[in-house]
């Protein structure tokens, strides 16, 4: 497998051709060698950067898997099923999110007035705390928006249990520098390492793991060895799945992409030349300054989509120009604004913000499910397993 190219293209022809390049190892040999966290990450496949802004959505990558691997790669098949499973768990209790919002504003409260804390956190943010492996993985991870997953989680376990540094803290070191940043999956993740979603499980970062896995790299010594669950309150009992506005027929409509679904496709009843723009909410995914690599990921690929739309000089918007976004539909006559439905996170905030000064200017916003994510969603009540189930078989 070719090791990952360092800034990765952010385009449709990259994310295609690197699922072409991965399929043939998606099988015994991903499954053998996936926990290897080797320079160049060549025994994985890379995609995440792609399916987290859908570039590449999931269902692609799902039924590429499967016609090349009919019976053979159920490791790989998993690891994107647990993306859906991660996004439709948070979308049933979005007050998950809430929680951990208010979590991180307090923990940045701390940084203000504890010094001690302040300078472990930024050293720790930093690769600077001496440990072997974490402070190369800090550093990788600000160099180039990418960590293996076995190393995410090794790092969120140090962060947890040997550095004892809030949670939340990391969870946001890690959206402001992953370019495949999620908030469910990033959330929910640092979330099971600390015990916080599968009750009294937690994951232990060990050195012989570690150094079995980086091909003896890495051996940390001084790591935690009492990895007690965190404090947790109950999880919330799971709302119902949403399901999206309804598109009004015959309306002046205009179509609305974002980062967390820049494929353009799903909308077949939308005329040819139907107007399109975009909405940007990169720097919302944390309040402290976003690693620019994400920020240049996030722009490559919104003008690789205009490209292909054939409109390559679509407006864009943050969420800090919502008001002008309305303002420019209403100046074109449209009527009807089209858009992906964004799970729980910035971008479904800013649209949750927009929709009414849209409804102001007589504007409707019609939200979009796909239909893998209507279908997953709903059977996210519980654990990955009985979700895989569900929609695996």
């Amino acid at each position: 497998m070719t090791p990952l190219p360092i800034p990765l293209p952010a385009t449709r022809a990259a994310a295609t051709a690197r699922l072409a390049a991965f399929l043939p190892r998606a099988g015994m040999t991903y499954a053998a060698r996936r926990n290897e966290d080797l320079p160049g990450h060549p025994h994985v496949s890379g995609l995440a950067p792609y399916i987290r802004h859908r570039l590449l959505t999931e269902a692609e990558a799902i039924d590429a898997t499967l016609r090349a691997h009919p019976n053979g790669a159920e490791k790989f098949l998993a690891e994107l099923w647990w993306r859906t499973y991660w996004k439709g768990w948070l979308e049933l209790r979005p007050g998950i999110w809430s929680a951990y919002r208010q979590g991180l504003a307090e923990a940045m409260n701390r940084l203000q007035v504890e010094a001690g804390l302040r300078q472990q956190w930024e050293a720790a943010c930093k690769g600077e705390t001496g440990i072997d492996g974490f402070d190369h993985w800090a550093q990788e991870l600000a160099a180039t928006g990418y960590l293996h997953n076995h190393a995410r989680m090794w790092f969120a376990s140090i962060w947890i249990f040997t550095l004892r540094l809030p949670w939340e803290l990391g969870a946001d070191f890690f959206l402001r520098h992953l370019i495949d940043g999620d908030p469910a999956s990033n959330t929910l993740s640092w979330r099971w390492v600390g015990g916080l979603h599968t009750p009294g499980k937690t994951y232990a970062a060990t050195p012989d793991n570690i150094a079995k896995n980086t091909g003896g790299r890495f051996r940390p010594t001084g790591l935690a060895r009492d990895c007690a669950p965190l404090r947790m309150s109950p999880h919330p009992a799971p709302r119902p799945a949403p399901e999206g506005e309804v598109p009004s027929p015959g309306l002046p409509t205009a179509l609305l992409l974002h980062e967390e679904d820049l494929a353009g496709d799903g909308f077949p009843h939308l005329p040819e030349g139907t107007p399109l723009l975009f909405l940007l909410t990169t720097a919302r995914r944390s309040g402290l300054a976003v690693n620019p690599l994400v920020h240049a990921f996030v722009d490559d690929a919104v003008t690789d989509t205009a490209r292909l739309h054939g409109l390559p000089d679509a407006p864009r918007f943050t969420d800090e120009s919502l008001v002008a976004l309305a303002d420019h539909l209403a100046a074109q006559g449209t009527r009807q604004l089209v858009t992906p439905y964004a799970p729980i996170g910035p971008t479904a905030a800013a649209l949750q913000r927009l929709a009414p000064l849209l409804d102001d200017r007589g504007i409707h916003l019609a939200r979009l499910i796909r239909d893998h994510d209507a279908q997953a969603w709903p059977h996210a009540t519980h654990g990955f397993f009985r979700f895989r189930e569900a929609v695996m078989g």
